[in-house]
């Protein structure tokens, strides 16, 4: 018989699969809605920036500009914020990348290579797409970042342990969600004056964002990485629910593609 927390586990990744509808919002409804405590500048801001012509520069890129009259510490604050709530609770696919991680291995070696190789690919990407240095169509970007929720959870119910390969697959999938994450910089703007500040903070959100979900796995499932039961009743299910949900993102983002 299973033990609570392995239902409640299980149970938890059931209904990310059945909450996973795939809409992307504005942020100004993704981060302003009516209890979010969000500044109340930056919301304005958001909606001014939704009934305006995009600024455009003389690469092609739409570069939004929000005016904050701020200091770089209370504009840190925000942007930190903002990058942990884009992971919790509103980054489902995020979540289960970094869940499908977690899975693959009960060894905090094998933990901290993946999780330290995708940190240094997102953030490379999400550096140089805000630096306007590169940019992806976010309908490609989308489609891409679920498939490799799906990878890397297939590859945790064949391999029973990370394959000498998956730093690098990881490293790979890391440098598509860096994008995913500039995409919400893109929509929510940088202060032009504060701009370091707040890349930075962000980027740390996120990372605070993705530590917070490592260990909350970790205290709810570290007592059982000994037993035999672990991979058959934990690992492989999951993997298995999380693996679904990234194949009927990757479907739903991929469609208009070819529609």
């Amino acid at each position: 018989m299973l033990h609570k927390s392995t239902c409640a586990f299980l149970a938890a990744c059931l209904f990310l699969l059945l909450a996973s509808g795939s809409a992307q919002a504005h942020p100004a409804d993704e981060f302003c809605d009516g209890d979010s405590g969000m500044d109340p500048a930056l919301c304005r801001e958001l909606a001014r920036l939704d009934s305006v012509e995009p600024i455009t520069a003389s690469g092609g890129q739409d570069l939004p500009r929000v005016e904050l009259d701020r200091p770089w510490h209370e504009v840190a604050g925000l942007y930190l914020h903002l990058g942990y709530v884009h992971i919790l609770p509103r980054g489902l696919d995020h979540i289960l990348f970094v869940l499908a991680l977690f899975l693959a291995s009960t060894r905090f070696r094998a933990l901290l290579l993946q999780v330290s190789v995708f940190t240094l690919a997102h953030t490379l990407t999400l550096g140089l797409a805000a630096a306007g240095k590169i940019s992806a169509t976010p309908g490609i970007v989308e489609p891409l970042i679920a498939a490799s929720i799906a990878f890397v959870a297939v590859e945790n119910i064949f391999l029973k342990d990370i394959s000498r390969w998956r730093p690098l697959v990881v490293f790979g999938f890391g440098l598509f969600h860096g994008l995913g994450f500039a995409g919400v910089l893109q929509g929510l703007g940088l202060p032009e004056g504060q701009f370091l500040a707040a890349l930075v903070s962000f980027n740390i959100g996120v990372e605070l964002g993705q530590l917070s979900v490592i260990v909350a796995a970790w205290v709810l499932l570290f007592k059982y990485f000994g037993q035999e039961w672990y991979r058959p009743r934990i690992v492989i299910p999951a993997s298995a629910a999380i693996a679904l949900t990234g194949l009927w993102w990757a479907v739903q983002r991929a469609w208009p593609l070819f529609a």
